[in-house]
């Protein structure tokens, strides 16, 4: 391929050279929160005043984290935000703590806001104090989580099957018990039949549970990770890959990819590359030299707008 790209395209490469390093993606900053577990225990007692509500201001130092909560993962941008909000209107809802020996307590619910008042510098945080056995802790903090709706999917499949199997409650006790219907348990459950890889991927964001359930259709282990795979790739919604997996076209599709991938030059895999780099988002070609479709993939508004600002500039030479 010699002259098939044209004048054109290398122009609009070319000025933009100077301006494509100045557009940034932003990383997201991970905080580390291990402040958690390395807290003083000689931090002065409770303060034993209450007010009429019955919510106490506890010292932070001697309230220690549930490692039986239901929700293992906490966003530290997330968590971030909520503490930017405490500094400024305090911790409006209180969390709710069991009392232990010692004037410690242990939290029931409430352990993001009590993740986020450490970032934000608090010394107390005010709490509703129960006494609870070990068994009511347990329960109580798995329907909390679930009626807020604080876990991700994964969690909450997990969380529901604890209940049935710790404290023998069917699926209709527990959707009355959470506020949620008996058929919307049921298929949160059916979550937890999808193969591991798969639940991976719904536990950390890169397929919905819209996706995982579509999947759990599909009994083979290893295409229920290629279709989640495709849909990763591709950006799939739901309905595509229910049409997907309907007309079972996966194979099809994966092998025409790799067969167009082997029969593209190494000229137009560059130009895909350079377009990518050029337009900061994902790019597509499909074809060869002679004939075929570029597609500029965008995400979001600033994916748009950036394209919209780079094709008037072209036009305007």
């Amino acid at each position: 391929m010699k002259k098939g790209l044209g004048k054109g395209l290398n122009a609009l490469f070319s000025i933009f050279d100077d301006e494509k390093d100045e557009i940034n993606t932003n990383e997201n900053d991970s905080n580390n929160i291990n402040t958690i577990n390395s807290v003083n225990n000689s931090f002065s007692d409770l303060d034993n005043s209450l007010n009429n509500s019955g919510v106490v201001e506890i010292n932070i130092r001697n309230i220690e984290p549930n490692n039986n909560q239901p929700r293992k993962k906490f966003d530290a941008n997330s968590l971030k935000e909520l503490s930017e909000s405490i500094k400024i209107h305090g911790v409006i809802q209180p969390i709710i703590v069991n009392k232990k020996p010692n004037n410690k307590y242990l939290i029931i619910a409430g352990e993001r806001r009590f993740r986020a008042s450490i970032i934000a510098g608090l010394q107390t945080i005010p709490a509703i104090v129960k006494e609870f056995t070990d068994k009511e802790v347990r329960e109580v903090s798995l329907i909390e989580n679930l009626q807020r709706e604080d876990l991700n999917p994964i969690e909450a499949a997990k969380a529901i099957k604890e209940l049935m199997d710790k404290y023998s409650f069917t699926q209709e006790v527990v959707a009355e018990r959470i506020g949620k219907s008996r058929p919307l348990v049921a298929n949160t459950l059916r979550l937890l039949s999808l193969c591991p890889e798969v639940i991976s991927m719904i536990e950390n964001n890169q397929i919905s549970a819209g996706h995982g359930k579509c999947l759990v259709s599909v009994n083979d282990p290893n295409k229920q990770i290629e279709f989640a795979k495709y849909v990763v790739e591709n950006k799939l919604n739901v309905r595509d890959l229910e049409n997907l997996i309907k007309n079972d076209k996966l194979h099809d599709l994966v092998t025409k990819k790799k067969k167009e991938k082997l029969n593209q030059s190494i000229e137009l895999k560059e130009l895909k590359h350079r377009l990518a780099r050029l337009f900061k988002t994902k790019v597509s070609i499909n074809g060869d030299d002679n004939k075929g479709k570029i597609l500029i993939s965008y995400f979001n508004v600033d994916d748009l707008d950036r394209i919209i600002m780079f094709l008037d500039k072209f036009e305007r030479m």
